[in-house]
């Protein structure tokens, strides 16, 4: 129902970025999706493909990700951004920290649960950090607002999913709408993302 605010004699409401809720940047259960990839899929030997592979590896990092739900909240909620896409992010980019080694991946590259990349930012914080979340998530909110001057006219879920294409490969790989996942890692970053989303919202997150 979101939170009533007195402001000026005048009575607002808006709604809360909550487990459950839609947020600011679009509802990720309104996506479509066609999730992940053969090679993908494959990180954990599945028989499967598309959005029934995102959701074994969703499930497959849900113990894992516990231990950082209070944390994902407490950001998503100071960001106005869904909790289960910053977990989908975590999932995909180091499984929930299994990928890791010492809070570095992609060869030394990609720094913390969301793989923030030394050679484009400076990060932040621990690796497992409120800190580090909070830089993910700016950086992934800095992507969508890059992707919706770019496409004004896409609905917020286009721009969301878009978005997350471009947090992989940069705003000047999102072309078109059904073809944003080429050159993403993979093929399918944004589709598995928001595949892996929609599995970690059913989740609780």
């Amino acid at each position: 129902m979101g939170a009533l605010v007195i402001s000026a004699g005048v009575l607002l409401l808006f709604t809360l970025c909550t487990p459950g809720k839609v947020c600011d940047f679009g509802n990720v259960m309104k996506i479509d999706t066609t999730g992940a990839s053969e090679v993908t899929a494959s990180q954990d030997n599945l028989t499967v493909k598309g959005v029934a592979a995102s959701n074994k590896l969703c499930e497959h990092d849900l113990q894992r990700m516990e231990q950082y739900k209070d944390l994902i909240v407490k950001v998503a909620r100071a960001k106005k951004m869904d909790p289960a896409v910053i977990a989908a992010i975590i999932s995909r980019e180091s499984r929930a920290g299994a990928a890791l080694e010492n809070g570095w991946g992609d060869n030394g590259n990609g720094f913390g649960l969301m793989q923030v990349d030394k050679k484009s930012h400076t990060p932040r914080g621990a690796w497992n950090s409120k800190e580090h979340l909070t830089q993910g998530t700016e950086i992934l909110i800095n992507s969508i607002k890059a992707v919706k001057k770019k496409f004004p006219k896409w609905s917020k879920e286009k721009q969301l999913k878009g978005g997350i294409s471009a947090y992989n490969a940069g705003v000047g790989n999102v072309q078109t709408y059904e073809k944003m996942d080429v050159g993403t890692t993979g093929g399918d970053y944004a589709n598995d993302v928001v595949a892996r989303a929609q599995c970690f919202k059913r989740n609780g997150f």
